[in-house]
């Protein structure tokens, strides 16, 4: 394969940091071209210094100057601004685009880059769990694939390969359970952020870590398969497998079953879909069955289900619904880890916001950004 040059939205995220790794691992088939930050602009600064990109973009514009002085003496491109985090993809250097910026605030620079003709590893499912049907509709009229980077979508996508031709039946969604399977209903009303905070098995970012605590990061991973995949509500599963082998599955109309397997290293994905449709070397660890004898499987927990339970009836009801849930999710978040919401209180800022905040049929992105704003909004008032 030719080298590939990265465009990194998010580079200083888990993700950012994981995805320059494979880079790293990867000379001779990757490059980071550019590379984007919010605020970190200290970590920008380092990873600009050992990647050498074409132009970075710091979100933050106060922070301009700094990393302006800093990388002037090495002829990197610095840009500052939302605009400039959003424009950025129009880059004729850039091969692929890595959308890992977390939330709704990643939804403009993947669509332009989409608009761009550029390819996306799309890391930032709130992007389609928010707008699917613009995304994959640009997606579609620009010609362009995306790649899929959660573990679980990648581990579908990847069952798929060679399978294009035959119909799905229904497609199983693995979760790990999180750092609050087994707990009970007592345990869940005082869990405190640093404890949900402490995945098994798999190292995130604070908001997906949460996310996947509360479960509702299967409902948005739910949402995100319906759309990746053009698949039924009722032919999305979840199931829980604590061991995180198996990272998801499908079943085809015969009745056999495709699993990916493999030990969880968000590296995996991120490599696949940057080196996509070949699968590169690596050192890294290997599973083995003797290690890990047994796999199981069981129902979500039934205090967080509710959560799952949401994301399928914003599927259902379609229009802005499921960008109602997500930007009140992002607001029950910022609550519970600062201290303004208990871990179950997060599930009554998501009910409330859903009967309050006004639904649209057939929403175009201005009516995305808008209602965004009011369920935020709204979400401040309730936990206040």
């Amino acid at each position: 394969m030719t080298q590939r040059r990265i465009a990194i939205l998010g580079s200083t995220g888990s993700i950012g940091t994981q995805a320059l790794e494979v880079i790293r691992r990867n000379p001779d088939h990757f490059t980071a071209e550019i590379l984007t930050a919010q605020n970190n602009y200290e970590l920008l600064i380092q990873q600009a210094l050992e990647f050498q990109p074409n132009a970075v973009v710091i979100g933050n514009t106060k922070a301009y100057k700094a990393v302006s002085d800093a990388l002037s003496p090495k002829d990197i491109k610095v840009f500052a601004g939302e605009e400039s985090l959003v424009q950025i993809t129009d880059s004729t250097e850039v091969d692929i685009v890595l959308a890992a910026i977390v939330g709704f605030a990643g939804l403009a620079s993947t669509m332009n880059a989409l608009k761009g003709g550029k390819p996306v590893a799309l890391a930032n499912k709130e992007t389609l769990v928010v707008a699917g049907n613009l995304i994959t509709k640009l997606a579609r009229e620009q010609g362009v694939n995306i790649y899929p980077v959660d573990s679980e979508h990648s581990a579908i996508f990847q069952c798929l390969a060679g399978e294009f031709q035959n119909p799905v039946e229904k497609i199983i969604l693995t979760a790990s359970g999180g750092p609050f399977r087994g707990k009970d209903r007592a345990f869940l009303e005082s869990a405190t952020p640093d404890s949900a905070l402490q995945h098994p098995n798999w190292k995130m970012g604070q908001k997906i870590t949460i996310d996947s605590a509360s479960l509702m990061n299967k409902g948005l991973e739910v949402i995100e398969a319906h759309w990746l995949f053009n698949l039924k509500p009722e032919q999305i599963e979840v199931i829980v497998h604590p061991q995180s082998i198996i990272h998801s599955l499908v079943q085809f109309r015969d009745g056999c079953i495709k699993a990916q397997m493999g030990l969880p290293d968000m590296r995996l994905p991120i490599q696949y879909a940057f080196s996509y449709p070949e699968r590169l070397q690596t050192d890294f660890p290997r599973f083995s069955f003797l290690d890990v004898p047994e796999f199981t499987f069981e129902q979500p927990h039934p205090d967080l289900v509710r959560n799952l339970e949401l994301a399928y009836m914003a599927l259902a009801k379609k229009g802005n619904t499921a960008c109602i849930l997500n930007a009140a999710n992002e607001a029950a978040v910022e609550a519970f880890l600062t201290k303004k919401s208990s871990f179950l209180g997060m599930h009554d800022i998501l009910v409330h916001c859903l009967g309050h905040v006004d639904f649209i049929k057939e929403p175009g992105i201005e009516d995305y950004i808008a209602t965004d704003l009011e369920t935020r909004r709204i979400a401040k008032e309730f936990i206040h």
